[in-house]
């Protein structure tokens, strides 16, 4: 089917009849989508997930998600494990129009959607009828982690620097970011140094290349991104990073991790892969094994170093507790915002 404009994370939060009207227009967006998905799944309803599967990536081609189901596709195909996978890209709504097309599928096994913490938080966001309590997720599989970067002219030669200037005149130090998980990670980071997040100055972007523009051409003093979007510009010189978002240092970037600097600031880019609801405990298990066995081929390696991910492999009831205390996490962080 044709890609579609979209991107990974939620849409950039306004006020709510700006919302209103975005999400109705990305509903009527993706309409022809939509169709095309239903002929699918209809045709395949009740098969042997084996046999045939579907990968819905809830945003165009290109995005994070996208990335995650069409390396999980090419390492299937190769190693056998499902005879036939197609990839249908469903964009719209930060993602929840995936998300409620994928949970209506009830008691099917063979069509799984790739979703993370941008489709958790775009469910809060946009306050989404449907919910992860609709689905079954089956495992978070990687992480890729945000990093704190400034100009590499900037006067802020560290992350305490940064802040200090921040604590002093919050609205004088311009951020940007390139998508609303970017957002929440600044947030995070203003929480955690004393500060109210609504006096942020905090400038959106349409991805992390227009962020990394406006950094450069000095519209941002600072900028929240992921670390392979902005590993290039790190290693060029161009930008200077002062913190990795992770909860510990991480083998093979050499970047001191905020919590390291004292500011507890770990939210990380989780991905994970879910079923439609009304599964019981032998189709999940079937499913989730499916999922780790596509994890222990070296074509999704490949993968994980392509994309500068790390691997996160939650399943279970663990996967079902750490999804509760994300969305607490991220309701929490909302509410700071005011949202």
């Amino acid at each position: 089917m044709p890609d579609q404009s979209a991107t990974e994370t939620p849409a950039q939060p306004r006020a709510r009849h700006t919302i209103a009207r975005g999400v109705g227009a990305a509903v009527a967006a993706v309409s022809i989508g939509i169709a095309a998905f239903g002929s699918v799944t209809s045709a395949a309803a009740g098969g042997d997930p084996t046999t045939s599967v579907t990968l819905v990536a809830p945003a165009a081609a290109g995005g994070g998600w996208d990335g995650v189901a069409r390396s999980m596709q090419q390492a299937q195909r190769a190693n056998g494990i499902v005879n036939s996978v197609q990839v249908v890209n469903m964009p719209g709504a930060g993602g929840t129009i995936a998300l409620g097309n994928v949970a209506r599928l009830e008691g099917q096994t063979d069509t799984l959607l790739i979703g993370g913490t941008g489709l958790l938080a775009a469910e809060i966001q946009f306050g989404s009828a449907v919910t992860h309590d609709d689905i079954t997720p089956l495992a978070v599989t990687v992480e890729e982690y945000d990093v704190i970067v400034v100009p590499a002219d900037s006067p802020y030669e560290t992350l305490d620097d940064l802040v200090a200037a921040w604590r002093e005149r919050p609205g004088s130090v311009p951020w940007t970011g390139g998508g609303s998980f970017d957002q929440l990670v600044v947030t995070d980071l203003a929480v955690s140094a004393g500060l109210d997040p609504t006096d942020t100055n905090y400038i959106p972007s349409d991805g992390g290349g227009e962020a990394i523009q406006a950094l450069l051409n000095g519209t941002a003093a600072a900028a929240s991104g992921g670390y392979p979007d902005n590993i290039d510009q790190i290693e060029s010189g161009r930008l200077r990073a002062l913190a990795l978002v992770a909860a510990e240092p991480v083998e093979g970037i050499d970047i001191p991790t905020a919590v390291d600097q004292g500011f507890d600031v770990t939210l990380t880019n989780w991905r994970l892969v879910a079923a439609p609801g009304g599964l019981d405990d032998e189709q999940r298990t079937q499913l989730t094994d499916i999922v780790l066995e596509t994890l222990e081929t070296p074509e999704w390696a490949d993968a994980m170093d392509r994309y500068h991910w790390t691997e996160r492999i939650i399943t279970g009831d663990d996967l079902d507790a750490f999804i509760d205390d994300e969305r607490e996490r991220i309701t929490g962080l909302y509410e700071e915002l005011g949202r």
